[in-house]
């Protein structure tokens, strides 16, 4: 039903089941795994209404499993990158894996799948630091975008003696077109999202 990609290295597709709706993934060297990718299978959907809730536990011996949601997925999102390389140990709330004795070994993490309705996983707040950021991929396709425009607005440039007069036509000075480019690239470093200001 559903699979667990650590890090782009290891597949796992034969999760534990610890309860009729809840499932397991191990783990081993989580402390070297920066993002885990939880997928579904494509073999058996979630049933109307529902979806997957996907919580990460640290082994912990000291105060047993604190389990933190990452986030969700459904049936319309069947897969979902989690970043949890910045949880930390000990941190985590309300959980549906409670008081079960879930197997775990002392070096080993896990992240569980909770079947649950879908009114109840968009109201739930992810633990702060798990999700991808799409911040990254905005200022990558930012950055191509500005680098277009300069590349092809230059391809176009000539010369004061090479222009012929038309006076229907207006220039821009190659300058100005540099000047924004660089004020663009310059703000975006400073504040991604300074554009919806």
């Amino acid at each position: 039903m559903f699979g667990c990609l650590v890090a782009g290295r290891l597949v796992q597709t034969d999760a534990q089941q610890v309860a009729g709706d809840k499932f397991v993934f191990n783990l081993p060297d989580y402390e070297n795994v920066n993002h885990v990718v939880v997928f579904m299978l494509g073999t058996v959907p979630f049933p109307a209404g529902m979806g997957g809730a996907v919580y990460f536990s640290f082994p912990d011996p000291v105060s047993g499993q604190v389990w933190q949601l990452l986030g969700f997925i459904t049936n319309e999102k069947p897969s979902a990158i989690f970043k949890i390389s910045q949880l930390k140990p000990g941190e985590g709330g309300a959980h549906p894996f409670g008081m079960m004795a879930v197997p775990q070994l002392a070096s080993m993490a896990q992240v569980g799948v909770s079947i649950e309705p879908l009114e109840q996983l968009v109201q739930q707040t992810p633990v702060s630091g798990a999700t991808v950021s799409a911040v990254d991929s905005f200022m990558q396709f930012t950055q191509k975008m500005l680098d277009s425009l300069y590349n092809f607005s230059s391809s176009f440039a000539v010369s004061q003696s090479q222009m012929t007069p038309n006076p229907s036509e207006m220039f821009i000075p190659a300058s100005s077109i540099l000047k924004w480019y660089e004020n663009c690239q310059r703000r975006m470093a400073q504040n991604p999202n300074f554009w919806k200001t």
